[in-house]
Order: structure tokens, then C-alpha cells, then sequence
């Protein structure tokens, strides 16, 4: 299976070095040096599969790329992977909310970001073309308080039958929950099965999924009666769950 991915970099000898490192791997990559390039590359390409910014970028940084992607209806489920600087936090915080599917803070081994890729696209389970496994079609459907979710087409349904649209992180989350349902879950649990990886404790990356399934699903996300809050535990998906 191939995978085609988009590096956008402002910085060319960082796009060829990670180029050289996944051609390795056989992946299909597609360079961009500036932000408004990356995007037309990806409205030309329907057969990339991921994109990887770079945040500091002159003229339209990374943040405001994702934030162009996941505003386009024909682009909005695209996984996307951020490149910060360690200093960098409230970049991480704000690509998080925005829908990035995963960050990695410069510098980073080139091992480590091939490890997040793979991560991020087992989430997606695309095929090389960009259309979702359709062998995966037979996967359970889970329903809860009129809502329906679909495993296989990784579709969200609410109780009027509208669909929801879902990052493959936020996705990854409500998945944990039905599959536990009126369990407590712990945050280092809840980040091992998102992200591969301990929990930090000044990683706040957890909580800002939990904020934005809660914006999906609660008709006050503020007072939430669906994903609780446990305190010095975690959180808990607090209705009865359905799997067919």
C-alpha cells in the first residue's frame, strides 16, 4: 500500500531531508514551500492522503493552513500532522482545537515523525488512492441517546439523522467511550490509546479533544451530561450504549 504525503516547509533543506527519509518508506511526496502552494496542491491532488506543516512559516503559517483545510467541506477530514518549535505551545493548543490530528515538537527525530504517520493513517485507514477501506464497512455500529455511529464509515449521526464530521482523533475519543461506556477512563489511558504515548502532565491535548467531542455532542458543552468529567480521574461517557 502507498500513502501520499504533503510536506509544507518554508525551509527546503528540511523538505528535501524529510523527503530523502521517507522515500524510504515508500511514500509519494509532494513539497510545498509556502502555505497558499500547499493548499493548491491539495485541491489539485486528490491523492494525498496526509499533510505536514510546519507552523513558523512566513506569509500563511501553518495554523492558518488548517485552519483553511478544515473549513473546506472537500478537504475538512484530511489528517493533518504540525511541526512546532518546543517554545511553541500555544501554537500546539490552538492547531489542536483547529483539528490537527497530532503535533510533533522541532527537533524530532526523522524515526519518530515516520512512527506519528503511520499512527495517524492506521486512524484513517486509507487506501492509497485516499478512499476509505471499504473492507471496514462491516465494523459496528454503536447507538446512544438517539445518536447512531458508524465504525465503518466512521460516520457520526445525530438523533435528527444529521451528519457530524469527526477528526481521526476526536473520532479515536468518541470510539473509547462507547467502547467503555459509565466507565471512568483515565487521561493516560485515554492518551495512550490516541497517541501511542504517555501522558504529560502539562499536556493539555486530552482535554482539548474531550472540549470539542463535548461541542459535538452536548446541547451545552459547557454543562456537559454526556462526556463527564471525573475529578482526579478522568472522564466518563455517562449513558448506556448499543452495538450492533
Amino acid at each position: 500500500m502507498t500513502h501520499t504525503i504533503l510536506l509544507v516547509d518554508d525551509d527546503q533543506d528540511i523538505l528535501d531531508l524529510l523527503e530523502e527519509f521517507l522515500l524510504k518508506y515508500n511514500f509519494t511526496i509532494y513539497k510545498a514551500t509556502d502555505g497558499l502552494n500547499g493548499l493548491e496542491m491539495l485541491k489539485e491532488n486528490p491523492e494525498i492522503n496526509l499533510v505536514i506543516l510546519d507552523v513558523m512559516m512566513k506569509g500563511m503559517d501553518g495554523i492558518s493552513v488548517c485552519k483553511a483545510i478544515r473549513a473546506n467541506p472537500e478537504l475538512q477530514n484530511m489528517p493533518v500532522i504540525l511541526l512546532t518549535a518546543m517554545s511553541e505551545e500555544n501554537d500546539r493548543v490552538l492547531g489542536l482545537e483547529l483539528g490537527a490530528d497530532d503535533y510533533l515538537s522541532k527537533p524530532f527525530s526523522p524515526r519518530e515523525l515516520l512512527a506519528r504517520i503511520r499512527a495517524v493513517l492506521r486512524r484513517f485507514e486509507y487506501q492509497g488512492d485516499g478512499k476509505k477501506n471499504s473492507e471496514h464497512l462491516s465494523l459496528p455500529i454503536y447507538h446512544f441517546l438517539g445518536w447512531r455511529f458508524e465504525t465503518g464509515t466512521r460516520t457520526l449521526f445525530s438523533p435528527q439523522n444529521v451528519e457530524v464530521s469527526l477528526t481521526a482523533k476526536v473520532y479515536q475519543l468518541l470510539l473509547a467511550f462507547l467502547e467503555s461506556p459509565q466507565r471512568v477512563i483515565t487521561r493516560d489511558q485515554l492518551m495512550d490509546i490516541i497517541n501511542n504515548r504517555e501522558c504529560d502532565p502539562f499536556d493539555r491535548s486530552i482535554d482539548i479533544l474531550v472540549s470539542r467531542l463535548r461541542l459535538k455532542l452536548e446541547e451545552d458543552p459547557k454543562n456537559p451530561k454526556l462526556v463527564k468529567t471525573v475529578r482526579s480521574g478522568g472522564y466518563m461517557f455517562a449513558t448506556a450504549v448499543t452495538k450492533e
